[in-house]
């Protein structure tokens, strides 16, 4: 087999197992996606006031942007005599 094809196969088989981890075909090996890890009910513990969740409009919550006010130019150096 060229190493092109070999290259290629070996591409393959790391996308495959990629992909069957991704959804959870690797479980019964212990590997398992930080998605399938979490689950709800250890989601809404870890929650800080959730009811402090405010859902908004982004174009009507966020306030009109401020112009920043020009920085002053540096002061030049001064001329070194030789």
């Amino acid at each position: 087999m060229s190493k092109p094809r070999l290259l290629l196969a070996a591409l393959l088989l790391a996308n495959l197992v990629y992909f069957a981890w991704t959804q959870g075909g690797l479980a019964m090996f212990g590997a398992v996606p930080a998605a399938f890890a979490e689950h709800e009910p250890q989601r809404m513990t870890q929650q800080i006031r959730p009811g402090a969740l405010q859902i908004r409009n982004e174009a009507a919550a966020a306030p009109a942007p401020v112009p920043a006010a020009p920085a002053e130019p540096a002061p030049a150096p001064a001329a070194s005599t030789p």
